[in-house]
């Protein structure tokens, strides 16, 4: 199957993906489980090896190899870690943004440093009191002369703690073309940081809280027009959010059947491998189909991105079955192991932990299967994977 989307790029990409995490990442795993902290030091090291700058174009420095690329190094780090291919995607996420809304001036001023490394790129867009409901959110920012004044809080933002430039939405006027979009630097007076709170899982990663008190930003620093805050969240969310959050969710997925495999076949139970007892090898093929579907799925949409067709629906389906299939997956990983898998020596416990924070973001599974509802009954409001199509792919090389 993966010979069907793969080139031999791909391929040679994965095994340079695969050694650095299998080295670089694996050697800090017990670190990051213990202190729970946030990983600078990994995640710039990880940034260094230009994967942030997998689909900014070559003529920006950046490796031009489109969302199949980007896939496979968010699959190949979150298979070792769901930590750093949360930490990777979240920053991929952040080049959306640019690519799609930014000036030319701002693209040759922050994708060079990002293909490099030397620049981490966030988005924040959800509020506290608001969540998912983007047209719900109260922090805004106030024209005055060439700059803009931004006040309110930001939180769940991915790469909180280690980002150099925040991507934020904000409300400029009422209703859904009241919202714009800016580039905050991280050293920005009047911009500060919350507390770093370590979670059930992905110990390493941050997704914290931004606060902006009196934030003055140039206008210069506004992304696209007044009033495309809206379309900045959506597309950034639909064709990088969906398949980077896919992505990660395969890399856990992979490494659930992996382990699970690997303990069947180590375990004795009456006198012979655990894997061949009836029960267990059932499962073990049921965590087999699972995980063939979703890679197909994930493939498949991206696939389709890097060629500008239409596929928001094909992204929205991607996560939904990836996400449910890696919790589900996660479950019955569990249950083969039994009680051993529920002490933290063990990779399965962390698989489950991490598993559970890919289903929120960039919509729960419910909200997938509404818009797939739309798409179904003829009522969805367009693609953007239409609209941006040329843009996202102008760099993309097929060999």
């Amino acid at each position: 199957m993966d010979a069907y989307f793969m080139t031999e790029r791909h391929e040679k990409l994965r095994q340079e993906v695969r050694t650095f995490a299998e080295t670089e990442v694996r050697l800090r795993l017990d670190e990051m489980e213990e202190s729970r902290e946030v990983q600078q030091e990994l995640s710039r090291l990880i940034a260094r090896q230009g994967w942030i700058g997998v689909t900014i174009g070559r003529e920006y420095g950046g490796m031009g190899l489109g969302h199949l690329a980007k896939t496979i190094i968010i699959e190949e780090l979150a298979r070792v870690s769901g930590a750093m291919g949360a930490m990777v995607q979240a920053s991929q996420l952040g080049v959306a943004k640019i690519l799609h809304f930014g000036s030319e001036q701002q693209k040759s001023a922050w994708l060079p440093a990002v293909a490099r490394g030397d620049c981490l790129p966030t988005i924040a867009v959800t509020e506290e009191q608001s969540g998912g409901h983007v047209l719900g959110m109260t922090a805004n920012a106030v024209r005055d002369g060439d700059d803009y004044v931004l006040n309110g809080r930001k939180v769940f933002v991915g790469n909180s703690h280690v980002g150099d430039v925040h991507g934020v939405v904000v409300r400029t006027g009422s209703g859904s073309t009241g919202l714009s979009a800016f580039l905050v630097e991280a050293d920005r007076p009047g911009f500060s940081l919350g507390e770093h709170k370590p979670s059930m899982g992905l110990h390493g990663f941050s997704f914290g809280e931004l606060i902006f008190e009196d934030c003055r930003v140039p206008a210069a620093n506004r992304l696209g027009a007044e009033g495309d805050g809206l379309a900045v969240a959506y597309s950034s969310s639909i064709l990088y959010g969906r398949p980077n959050l896919t992505a990660v969710s395969l890399g856990i997925h992979q490494a659930l059947v992996d382990e699970t495999t690997r303990f069947a076949a180590d375990r004795t139970r009456y006198g012979k491998p655990l894997g061949e007892l009836l029960p267990i090898k059932l499962k073990i093929g049921q965590l087999q189909s699972r995980l063939m579907t979703a890679r197909l799925a994930a493939y498949h949409a991206v696939y389709l991105l890097d060629q500008g067709l239409p596929c928001d629906a094909e992204l929205m389906n991607a996560k939904l079955i990836n996400v449910e299939y890696a919790l589900d997956s996660a479950r019955n990983a569990m249950e083969v192991h039994g009680a051993v898998g529920l002490y933290p020596d063990r990779p399965v416990e962390r698989y489950l932990r991490d598993a559970h924070h890919i289903f929120a973001p960039a919509g729960t599974s419910d909200i997938q299967l509404l818009r797939l509802a739309e798409v179904a009954m003829g009522t969805d409001k367009g693609q953007w994977s239409q609209r941006l199509a040329p843009r996202i792919t102008a760099g993309f090389v097929n060999s």
